[in-house]
């Protein structure tokens, strides 16, 4: 018997055409009104098939006393063969059909490739859970593929000279991939991370690019800080993007080493506007100066102070306004020098004294909003004359 046979019911009148078996004993027959109906198979008896249109005479059954013992273990009602197929139960596996609803889609649609995207650009994204309370917020990680590439990458940590996997995938093109959330007590670990990446084509030839090996120095300060975060293309709330790769080269940043970093920020070369020879990194609050001789200092409380108790708001605005004034004093001979404080958004309390305080005492000095682009809303830029 197969599908497409013609059959009749032996228990019951009519019959109809078979659509298709569940397990060994059991047949779906459709009848005239379309409907589908299932039958113990030695309840029907074919009467006519689609091989070679042979009508076929019903066969006469013989009933034995007993039944062999393989057909005592088969269901004995169409009740029980239905139960036994549900349960996976059905005498004869290899035969059981399977709901094409169930089975595993292996299909894949091709990258959509994007213009002037055959240049490599890698990135790692931190976006807070919850912008507003950064102090006790956790941060998601992910890698951004900017990029027609597919690109392979390890995330490694380091602890000396050691080296310790942290997470290892694919990133598919111009997609970014989740890798974890971690909070304040992870930052520690995730300081200094190592990112090797190997980038290259599956369906297509590809130009080829060399793998490479990024090491960044994480500033664990920074997370905590509303101007660390921006808005990027990449998500839609505001992120820290760490570049590791731009057009197909290390970032610089990134490939520095610590060492190196940590240079470049207390010692930097000297150039028209050099700093005296000082020790710049006695004041509190201090963060680097770059290459134009443009000084950060650093006016968030936990950065200039170590412990804060005992001290309450109107301690704290004291101490980072006297902060404000040793920086003032201490270059106050240097016309042109620019000094950016970064204070933050917050209210505005802050960045309404510095103005007064330089109004009243350090005339010499104007003001204005810093980069947004670097510092956000969070910061105002400071020249001496």
């Amino acid at each position: 018997m197969n599908i497409g046979d013609k059959v009749r019911f032996l228990n019951a009148t009519g019959g109809g055409k078979v659509t298709g078996f569940r397990g060994k004993d059991i047949v779906l027959v459709e009848d005239e009104t379309g409907f589908e109906i299932p039958c113990m198979i030695n309840e029907v008896v074919a009467v006519e098939t689609d091989q070679y249109n042979f009508v076929h005479k019903a066969k006469k059954t013989v009933t034995k006393e007993v039944a062999a013992p393989e057909l005592q273990e088969k269901p004995t009602s169409l009740r029980a063969a239905l139960a036994a197929h549900a349960q996976g139960t059905a005498a004869d596996d290899d035969e059981v059909e399977t709901d094409i609803a169930d089975l595993r889609m292996t299909f894949r649609a091709r990258p959509v490739e994007r213009r002037g995207g055959d240049e490599l650009n890698l990135y790692l994204g931190f976006l807070p859970s919850d912008a507003k309370t950064l102090s006790t917020t956790t941060f998601e990680t992910y890698i951004i593929n900017d990029s027609n590439y597919y690109v392979r990458f390890l995330l490694l940590t380091q602890e000396g000279t050691t080296y310790h996997l942290r997470h290892e995938g694919v990133a598919e093109p111009n997609m970014k991939v989740y890798l974890e959330t971690f909070d304040r007590d992870a930052l520690p670990e995730i300081e200094r991370l190592t990112v090797a990446v190997m980038a290259y084509k599956t369906d297509r030839g590809f130009a080829f690019k060399q793998p490479m090996s990024i090491t960044v120095r994480l500033d664990g300060r920074k997370f905590y800080k509303l101007h660390t975060f921006h808005p990027s293309a990449f998500f839609e709330d505001a992120a820290y993007i760490c570049e590791l790769v731009r057009d197909d080269q290390p970032a610089r940043h990134a490939a520095m080493e610590a060492d190196n970093l940590k240079e470049a920020i207390e010692a930097p070369k000297a150039a028209s506007k050099a700093l005296p020879a000082r020790n710049e990194g006695a004041l509190p609050g201090f963060k680097g100066t770059d290459r134009n001789g443009l000084i950060e200092v650093d006016l968030h409380i936990e950065s200039l102070v170590d412990d804060t108790r005992g001290m309450d708001a109107r301690s704290m605005l004291d101490y980072q306004l006297a902060t404000v004034g040793k920086y003032l004093d201490a270059h106050r001979k240097e016309r042109g020098r620019r000094i950016v404080f970064i204070h933050g958004k917050g209210d505005g309390i802050l960045r309404n004294a510095i103005i007064a305080l330089m109004k009243s005492k350090y005339r010499n000095c104007t003001h204005q909003d810093a980069s947004f682009q670097e510092y956000g809303f969070g910061a105002t830029m400071v020249t001496i004359h």
